[in-house]
């Protein structure tokens, strides 16, 4: 047997055969395998938990697929309010006649990953659906997480000074499925920048830097993230255009294609906003993956919040807001 069959969701024998031979690599310890639900021994301390949805097509790009991406962008989402992931639910819809090759590639990839990030995955489901319904694989996750910052986390706390920082360069995910999906054979090419978050938020904590607002650069890029912490904090933002860095790539392409890099998405990329005397030291941590100061935080002028931009030629623009998608179906 090479593909899934609608008998595989039915909860027979079937179904048994398809967790026990293709998921249970997924698991660390295989009994829990036959459990719905995980009861889990955590530490003391606030707890983060987070849920997401993926149906990014094609289901495989340069760099990454949907299991890698499913994995890294929820333990992405509990280190943006300062939590260690730990552990993490799959629950998988599988399209009837998706290639079993394929899902193997997919769970290898997912267990890999969740090694990466240094959490386990302790429960999951999954079910099969007609042929023409899932696009072959749909993913939806939950994480659970323990806070490691010594407060909250979130636009709220940020204040007219604060400096704000981006851990890399940007654009490269949106890049790598825009090419997958359209056959684009860029030069040089654009992989996914799909990674972990926690190893730099947690290095930022273990330094004492006070970290008053994250945001990971994921669907609608740096652009939507700055939009909503102005909108939530009541803050105007001030972004420098000179101070964003591009893989040469995704520069190339984006003017070739009049794309706005600001509004890219990036899985492994997030913007920070912190007290001005701590900036130089954070940015000093995040540097070897590219980070750097790219704007500043002040306060709101108006009724209605503005993220400004200077750009390379001297000039201000408003920063708008993207209207629709830029690329759908990106995670």
């Amino acid at each position: 047997m090479s593909r899934v069959l609608l008998g595989h969701g039915g909860g027979g024998s079937l179904m048994q055969e398809l967790i026990a031979g293709e998921f249970a690599a997924l698991y660390s310890d295989r009994a829990l395998l036959a459990d719905d639900a995980a009861r889990l021994e955590l530490p003391q301390g606030p707890l983060a938990f987070s849920s997401d949805g993926y149906v990014v097509q094609p289901l495989e790009f340069a760099g990454g697929d949907i299991g890698r991406l499913a994995v890294v962008g929820t333990a992405n989402d509990l280190a943006m309010v300062g939590a260690r992931p730990l552990h993490l639910s799959v629950s998988l819809i599988l399209e009837e006649g998706l290639p079993l090759a394929l899902l193997r590639r997919l769970v290898a990839s997912m267990a890999a990953a969740a090694r990466q990030c240094g959490l386990t995955i302790v429960t999951g489901d999954t079910k099969v659906v007609e042929r023409g319904k899932a696009d072959g694989v749909f993913i939806t996750t939950s994480g659970i997480g323990v806070c490691q910052s010594p407060g909250a986390i979130g636009p709220a706390a940020m204040a007219p000074g604060d400096q704000l920082l981006l851990s890399g360069d940007l654009g490269r995910h949106g890049l790598a499925i825009l090419a997958a999906r359209h056959g684009l054979e860029l030069d040089p090419p654009v992989a996914t920048d799909c990674a972990p978050l926690w190893p730099q938020v947690e290095a930022l904590l273990q330094a004492g830097i006070t970290l008053h607002a994250l945001r990971d650069l994921t669907r609608g890029g740096l652009g939507s993230a700055l939009l909503e912490l102005a909108a939530v904090s009541g803050c105007d933002l001030w972004l420098d255009e000179q101070a964003l860095s591009l893989a040469p790539g995704v520069e190339s392409c984006c003017r070739l294609l009049g794309l706005d890099p600001l509004h890219l998405a990036n899985e492994g990329r997030f913007v920070l906003a912190l007290p001005a005397d701590q900036a130089v030291a954070a940015a000093a941590i995040l540097a070897p993956g590219g980070g750097r100061w790219i704007g500043e935080v002040r306060a709101g002028t108006g009724a209605a919040v503005q993220v400004r931009l200077r750009t390379c030629l001297g000039s201000q623009r408003l920063l708008a807001p993207f209207s629709g998608e830029l690329l759908p179906r990106i995670c």
